[in-house]
């Protein structure tokens, strides 16, 4: 069972507080503590209702955030919404998820909605763990990509995202150069709320090599040392162990699908055994 069933079933186990708690608050109707204890940042595993505590927060504050990025540009048309919902679509949220999304996304939209209040506790919760925080950083910008371009008003905020959430310009690079070409290897790159009237051009093998962060002229040992420490960062056991929701595992699953394209492509070009 989910988290979020396991909340329904009056197991939450946790007080959650702080802006987090008061956004999920006001989506639900409930009034939470205040405070909210702050984690050891240095502690890599946590107990079973740590973990929920944790997907609740990554929940919460990635469709609130992603409402809030939409909202950049002075207003939210109809296409933002539409690519938040096809985000929605890949996670393949149950109806009752969706809503709740939506209503975050709502609150991120807000006038009150306060980002780094959020990214400061949503930091902490997540114990700064880089590869949840990584995740966190790559759904935002897939939203903001999924029209196949970054607003530089967008721009402008993600980066302010990854400066509060100690991401470095080189790997918000990095991972942004990943969403980018993981379009071309996935078909959803080319219908992503329904926004363009094409699909992308076939991946390349220049492509394959920048989705696994290599050159052309790298090594045969290093292009397969690349993709299996991109792999292990995707993979979505290890995510969802981290605090990842479970409901977002089939995102993870599908980065770790696009990145194998990349992998396999490669090897074929240099004839490697499989």
């Amino acid at each position: 069972m989910s988290w979020w069933g396991k909340r329904l079933g009056g197991a939450f186990g946790y007080v959650l507080g702080g802006p987090i708690g008061a956004l999920l608050g006001a989506v639900l109707g409930h009034n939470f503590d205040k405070g909210f204890g702050r984690r050891d940042p240095g502690v890599e595993t946590v107990g079973l209702a740590d973990r929920e505590r944790v997907q609740t927060v990554f929940f919460t504050a990635t469709f609130s955030v992603m409402g809030h990025i939409a909202k950049a540009d002075g207003r939210v048309s109809e296409q933002e919404i539409a690519v938040a919902e096809a985000v929605m679509g890949q996670m393949d949220l149950s109806p009752e998820l969706r809503r709740m999304a939506m209503r975050l996304f709502d609150e991120g939209k807000s006038p009150r909605f306060n980002l780094d209040e959020v990214l400061d506790q949503f930091r902490a919760e997540a114990h700064r763990r880089q590869s949840l925080i990584q995740m966190f950083v790559e759904i935002q910008l897939q939203a903001a990509y999924a029209d196949a371009h970054l607003d530089p008003v967008e721009e402008r905020l993600l980066l302010h995202i990854c400066d509060r959430l100690g991401v470095s310009r080189a790997l918000f690079r990095g991972l942004e150069q990943l969403v980018r070409l993981q379009y071309r290897f996935t078909e959803e790159g080319s219908r992503a709320g329904g926004r363009r009237a094409e699909a992308p051009a076939r991946p390349s093998l220049a492509d394959a090599y920048a989705v696994l962060g290599v050159g052309s002229d790298a090594s045969d040992e290093d292009v397969t040392r690349a993709y299996r420490r991109l792999l292990s960062r995707h993979h979505p056991d290890k995510l969802v162990a981290k605090g990842l929701p479970d409901e977002m595992m089939k995102l993870a699953t599908q980065k770790t699908h696009e990145i194998r394209k990349a992998y396999e492509m490669i090897r074929g070009a240099r004839g490697l055994p499989v």
